[in-house]
């Protein structure tokens, strides 16, 4: 069946007007009215940031959450922080992407077969949502996985998005996933004969700048997606 694109016009809406997480709500509220001192001529969305990407897509890339000043701000997941920096990089040198930079929703940056998204839809305090709140985000998720009906490959960015969408994708009628395979990078899962879960470390500053993810290790990453895509 063709994908209408009012059923991502509907889910986009539901994302950005969600208010489910009183916490949440408050905390982008916050951010978005006192800003942070370099970016204090922005306009900061402070509202739940949608997915993005392409609607017909064979990747999909879920992460943690928006970050305060970046998503939170540009309102575009993975758009003006350090760990956009390094996805959209690698995502250009892939191919999925028309540029390597992904700055403000203006920027002309498209992403070609991969839509990328997050477990949580509103920058959580220091990057760690509540259980409730990442149960109340769920049914985005879900949804976005029925729409993405030319899927083959999901890539979790980080431990947290890889636990959750194992929990997401049981929801799905997928698993059960007994016992829970352990995180690490490059761990792949095989999920039915067309669909494969790989786990990547997360882009964060704290892993980026530790060294624990590398720039060629991201990149094999996305070489063993390509890998993937084209024996399919």
């Amino acid at each position: 069946m063709a994908l209408e694109q009012t059923d991502w016009e509907t889910l986009h809406h539901q994302v950005i007007t969600c208010r489910r997480c009183p916490r949440l709500v408050n905390w982008r509220e916050t951010v978005a009215q006192r800003k942070t001192r370099r970016f204090a001529q922005w306009d900061y969305w402070g509202k739940p940031v949608p997915g993005f990407g392409d609607p017909t897509a064979r990747l999909w890339i879920v992460g943690l959450a928006p970050a305060a000043h970046g998503g939170n701000r540009t309102g575009r997941i993975f758009t003006g922080d350090r760990s956009g920096d390094w996805l959209f990089r690698a995502l250009y040198k892939a191919g999925f992407a028309n540029q390597p930079q992904s700055i403000a929703r203006n920027d002309g940056l498209r992403l070609n077969d991969c839509y990328i998204s997050a477990v949580v839809r509103c920058a959580p305090p220091g990057n760690k949502p509540l259980k409730e709140e990442v149960l109340n985000c769920r049914p985005y998720l879900i949804k976005e996985f029925h729409l993405l009906t030319h899927l083959e490959i999901i890539l979790a960015l980080g431990q947290f998005a890889f636990l959750n969408l194992l929990q997401t994708l049981e929801f799905t009628g997928l698993g059960p996933f007994k016992p829970r395979p352990r995180f690490g990078h490059g761990v792949e899962l095989s999920l039915t004969p067309h669909l494969t879960l790989i786990a990547s470390y997360h882009p964060s500053q704290q892993n980026t700048f530790t060294g624990k993810l590398t720039e060629s290790m991201l990149d094999t990453i996305f070489l063993r997606v390509r890998q993937l895509l084209t024996t399919k």
